[in-house]
């Protein structure tokens, strides 16, 4: 009887003493956890899940600490951190109990993309609230204590819009039909200006994804670039066209059919200075490989996050000096990588 009071006392001090996290650091939890006897710890474990309500659990501005709990005999974080690498980022479970954790240094702004990859399932952190989707569905967001949510994706009911128009689009060189959305910047329909254009690969996604549309609005308005129409194409064959064995055939599409046919349909300035191509990942490759072979039609490249042939690398590194801007962004929020400049 004596024991087992005992044992309650020592829980019941354990649980106090834990009931006020942000006194102390996630160091002490663990030093705390590790000195304590094994069938003792899930007090101090379900003490830390009632005092913290989300996780990651930040502090010092640069620390993360990812937490698991669940019966589990291997977990990992994959995310953008780790190129979404399985095996790269492995918790560490506290013995005699079901907690997991890991503790990374971020850059006190960051914002990264992850999952728990759970005895081999690919799975959102249950315990964080924010998430984002992205081309392969939700994921569990990290936002780090200076991460500022970008202003320019959200939409303002009182600054102008671009209107989005919808067509279809049979290739020849291609034999398929995709849909093309464009946008027009505000006073497109009352005025007679022509406009620089910017082509977006993975197109549709830009928009429904990045919020494009209200990037383009918002960066008009406060005239950081000059009022553009955006041209979204999306792909059919994703890897096969922007980097594999449909690579030559997709450009032919874009340089011979996308071009003309946006030059002759909307009030464009069909000079390569005035025209950009852009995309993320492979789209990013596709539009390194269409400023490469085709500066002149396009003067202005920029690859978000991109994945880039070494074809693509070489012909940089041993060509002829090209009249090209590019922008390559490892990570951003801002789908317009550059400004065109008057």
């Amino acid at each position: 009887m004596k024991e087992k009071i005992k044992k309650v006392l020592v829980i019941l001090i354990l649980i106090l003493s834990t009931t006020n996290l942000q006194s102390q650091t996630f160091s002490d939890f663990l030093s705390r956890i590790n000195t304590t006897p094994e069938n003792e710890r899930t007090a101090l474990v379900d003490s830390l899940m009632n005092a913290v309500p989300t996780f990651p659990y930040l502090e010092q501005d640069t620390l993360a600490h990812f937490i698991y709990r669940g019966n589990a005999s291997s977990a990992t974080v994959p995310g953008d951190a780790n190129d979404w690498n399985t095996s790269a980022s492995p918790l560490t479970k506290i013995a005699g109990t079901n907690f997991w954790y890991r503790t990374d240094v971020f850059e006190n702004d960051a914002r990264l993309d992850y999952k728990f990859f759970v005895n081999g399932n690919w799975i959102l952190d249950p315990r964080n609230p924010n998430t984002c989707t992205g081309g392969y569905g939700p994921n569990s967001e990290l936002r780090m204590p200076a991460y500022q949510m970008p202003p320019e994706i959200a939409f303002y009911p009182s600054i102008s819009h671009g209107s989005l128009k919808d067509t279809t689009f049979f290739s020849v060189n291609l034999g398929n039909t995709r849909s093309i959305r464009v946008y027009l910047p505000p006073g497109y329909d009352t005025s007679a200006v022509r406009y620089p254009m910017m082509l977006f690969h993975d197109g549709l996604e830009y928009v429904s994804l990045a919020q494009a549309n209200n990037v383009l609005d918002f960066m008009i308005h406060h005239q950081r670039i000059e009022p553009t129409i955006g041209v979204f194409i999306p792909p059919i064959n994703r890897t096969s066209e922007y980097a594999g064995n449909l690579q030559t055939k997709f450009t032919k599409f874009i340089i011979e059919e996308i071009i003309p046919w946006v030059d002759t349909r909307f009030r464009t300035i069909p000079v390569p200075e005035k025209r950009a191509v852009l995309g993320a990942s492979y789209g990013g490759n596709i539009s390194l490989w269409l400023g490469l072979n085709h500066p002149d039609i396009f003067g202005n490249v920029a690859a978000q996050s991109s994945y880039i042939q070494g074809s693509i690398f070489s012909g940089f590194q041993n060509g002829q000096k090209l009249n090209l801007k590019i922008n390559m962004i490892l990570a951003s929020h801002n789908p317009v990588g550059f400004i065109f400049v008057n």
